[in-house]
């Protein structure tokens, strides 16, 4: 009997990988023939380099500036002329020095550099995971690492960060890697956000990234400002970008991929099912787990678990979650299109346990769901009652 495991990292105790290892314990441990395969996926943020290249992209690293300025060694992924960049580990607050938050010098500049190294590596679509950004600059950073220049009133380089944009006096675009032209790149979000206002990159996400009430406002500022002086360089594309869908993403990284880089916007999940060819890998199967940490409302948006739940659901293949904790009601499991949801927490009261040892508790549940499907419980393809 076929399984397919194609979970979403649990963030803070697990990757995706080592939930298909833990899983694959507990089920081995009950079913010793069952043939297992292994497929991580990420919906565009944490974890898509991980996806891609567990899907066979070949790991290549460079050395960028990270969010603070300070030189750091950062990874993406190239298959042929497709490369995979994820913002996080070059421009995130997982990689800010001691963890310090900077939110008003924060940049993606890092970002850019790696934009720049999948160009000199032959990239000709360049997939951005945008994800966990440490930043609120609106992407400035990346215009500038990709060869753009953001200049003050005496034609001198601005300073990093969304803050210091309320300076910029003019934009440069002459100088940008010509390469960018023949590039197509595609944005992996699945952030709704514009770029300004009270549902912004600053408003809303600006707090997690350090920014107080009052420099909220000061960034929102900024950033218009920003747009403004960018719309002399490029005309009224500029100002639509600024209300697309998506403009907020990654404190305004996606403003800039859309603006200035004429990215395409599309569902993270659906790009990563598509590089891992989950479809192909599903033929066959008699189960599909999958999972994350949290598996809550947000989930039902697009995230990675309804994402698999739907390629599922198209090949007429039961499907069950995992995760550490959920607050959807049995309804709404059932809706999203899942047989049922195995949780941490339902083996484990103790929150602080299931993250520590969420790897042992992986192995539980393995073996719970080997015992399940050993007896047709909870497990019969979607739209059919269970045998």
């Amino acid at each position: 009997m076929r399984i397919v495991i194609a979970p979403d990292k649990f963030k803070g105790s697990l990757s995706a990988s080592e939930v298909i290892k833990h899983l694959t314990i507990g089920l081995l441990a009950t079913d010793p023939v069952l043939d297992i395969q292994g497929v991580p996926v990420a919906d565009g943020g944490e974890g898509t380099l991980e996806a891609a290249i567990c899907s066979g992209f070949t790991r290549r690293t460079s050395r960028v500036a990270g969010p603070t300025g300070q030189p750091l060694d950062a990874d993406f992924a190239l298959r042929g002329d497709q490369a995979v960049i994820e913002m996080a580990l070059a421009s995130g607050l997982a990689v800010l020095p001691d963890g310090m938050k900077d939110g008003q010098g924060a940049t993606s500049l890092g970002t850019g550099h790696l934009i720049r190294a999948a160009l000199d590596a032959g990239a000709r679509t360049i997939v951005l995971g945008v994800g966990g950004s440490a930043s609120t600059d609106g992407g400035a950073g990346i215009i500038k690492g990709v060869g753009g220049r953001l200049l003050d009133a005496n034609g001198e380089e601005l300073p990093d960060g969304g803050a210091a944009l309320a300076h910029l006096d003019s934009i440069d675009l002459s100088r940008l890697d010509g390469r960018l032209r023949q590039t197509r790149f595609i944005l992996a979000s699945d952030v709704d956000n514009c770029l300004l206002g009270a549902q912004g990159a600053a408003a809303v996400f600006g707090p997690q990234k350090g920014l107080t009430p009052d420099d909220v406002a000061e960034v929102d500022n900024a950033l218009a400002h920003f747009v403004a002086t960018l719309a002399r360089e490029i005309g009224n594309k500029a100002f639509d970008a600024a209300t697309a869908p998506g403009s907020g993403a990654a404190g305004g990284v996606g403003y800039a991929a859309l603006a200035v880089l004429d990215a395409e916007r599309r569902r993270g999940i659906d790009i990563i099912l598509e590089f891992t060819s989950l479809a192909a890998k599903l033929e066959g199967a008699a189960l599909v787990i999958t999972g994350e940490g949290s598996l809550d409302e947000q989930s039902l948006g697009g995230k990675t678990p309804t994402g698999v739940a739907d390629a599922a659901r198209a090949a007429g293949i039961p499907i069950v979650a995992v995760c550490g904790r959920t607050t959807l009601t049995d309804a709404q499991i059932s809706t999203a299109g899942f047989q049922t949801v195995y949780s941490l927490t339902g083996i484990e009261d103790d929150i602080e346990k299931c993250i520590n040892h969420a790897g042992t508790l992986m192995e539980e549940l393995g073996a719970i769901i080997a015992n399940d499907l050993a007896s047709h419980e909870k497990l019969s393809p979607p739209g059919q009652a269970p045998s």
